[in-house]
């Protein structure tokens, strides 16, 4: 019996050591095979992948079938995130709708209760910008909107948020409109709520600084600021941008309008205000005088009503 178990051991290694010789010698072929560069062993390598990779196909099934279950998951949990993402965004915007309606019905009632007229003849008209000729030394840009829109020289333009300019030139087709950070741009602003009065004036950079405020001590970051309407220059209430604390220690203006993406600009049709030269007028007309009604004789000096006596008899 022991016997019969060494004769099979004897035979056993030298078939495990060809095998394995034999395996080894037929996967170096195969790398052999597929380094020789040439076109009748391009053709083998061919016709070997034919034969053998589609045999192949139901040992890969269940491989392919993982990664694309994996795929699958992972793709699920992308959009169950964004999903969860749309759902908070939906609840925040109903929220935002409801405070939206809120307002307005109170700005509805405050204006029933305060009468405000608005405008009627504030309208604006739309220009896409073509080209911009900003440089170191002038900041404006062109717009597609001249003369034959209307357009008048010192109308204010703005983005879909907030005051970009004025119109400083006026051609037949085209305009140019001078930016706030142009150095030469001066615009007379209010800061709210402490009701301050400054002047925006442009330094050719992106925060603009604030001049001459009355109280500086009442402003803080992040005041609103609006256009204040004086000179007629541009018309009230029009949003500029938000106060900021610049690295000078200077307040400066963060501006509401994108100006790294003008691509539309509205121009305001700016009505020029009603100049009063005669403050009389202001408080009640004055009426033209009647012809029909002769004004009464001024009361004479005695020496005067003498001498037309003496005239008088003289001639007589």
């Amino acid at each position: 019996m022991a016997r019969d178990r060494a004769q099979s051991e004897d035979y056993v290694s030298p078939v495990r050591r060809l095998l394995i010789g034999v395996l080894v010698l037929f996967m170096l072929g195969i790398f052999l095979l597929w380094r020789i560069d040439s076109p009748r062993v391009e053709r083998v390598r061919a016709e070997i992948i034919d034969r053998v990779v589609p045999s192949f196909e139901w040992a890969m099934a269940p491989v392919t079938g993982l990664a694309n279950l994996v795929s699958d998951f992972q793709s699920y949990q992308r959009l169950a995130e964004q999903n969860r993402d749309l759902r908070r965004e939906l609840q925040d915007m109903k929220a935002w709708r409801e405070a939206a309606l809120q307002l307005e019905q109170e700005n509805a009632v405050l204006r029933d209760l305060n009468n405000v007229r608005l405008d009627p003849e504030l309208t604006w008209v739309t220009g896409v910008v073509l080209a911009d000729s900003g440089s170191p030394f002038r900041q404006s840009v062109l717009l597609n909107v001249g003369a034959r829109d209307g357009i008048l020289d010192g109308w204010p333009t703005m983005d879909g948020i907030g005051l970009a300019g004025r119109i400083s030139g006026v051609g037949q087709n085209s305009s140019r409109v001078l930016l706030l950070t142009d150095t030469s741009s001066r615009i007379p602003v209010t800061i709210q709520p402490s009701g301050q009065r400054a002047i925006l004036a442009g330094d050719n950079t992106m925060t603009p600084q604030l001049d001459f405020i009355e109280d500086p001590h009442t402003i803080r970051p992040g005041d609103r600021v609006v256009t204040s309407g004086d000179g007629g220059l541009f018309p009230a209430d029009i949003l500029v941008g938000q106060v900021v604390l610049g690295t000078d220690r200077r307040f400066r203006l963060r501006l509401a309008a994108d100006f790294e993406r003008l691509e539309f600009l509205r121009v305001l049709r700016s009505q020029q205000a009603e100049r009063i030269d005669a403050t009389g007028a202001l408080i009640a007309p004055v009426s033209p005088p009647d012809p029909a009604v002769q004004p009464e004789p001024a009361d004479l000096p005695e020496g005067d009503t003498l001498s037309g006596q003496a005239t008088e008899t003289g001639d007589g």
